[in-house]
């Protein structure tokens, strides 16, 4: 769990630094800072839903092994 705490303040840190730097304002950058994340965790659910199916699909349209093939 503190592995997972330290690397969500290096992400905020990272997010606040940047915006404040190419912006100059600490209210872009505190915003920036959270906004980012939480956007990235949603695109991060739909990217998950996304890939489960198409490895759902791939499972279905591969030949199972339990199934002989002709020689």
């Amino acid at each position: 769990m503190l592995k997972t705490f330290t690397f969500a303040v290096m992400h905020f840190s990272i997010a606040f630094a940047l915006a404040y730097l190419i912006t100059g304002s600490i209210v872009i950058g505190g915003l920036l800072a959270v906004l980012e994340p939480m956007v990235n965790t949603v695109g991060y659910a739909i990217h998950e839903r996304v890939w489960k199916r198409i490895e759902a699909r791939r499972e279905a349209e591969a030949p199972s092994a339990d199934v002989a093939l002709p020689a």
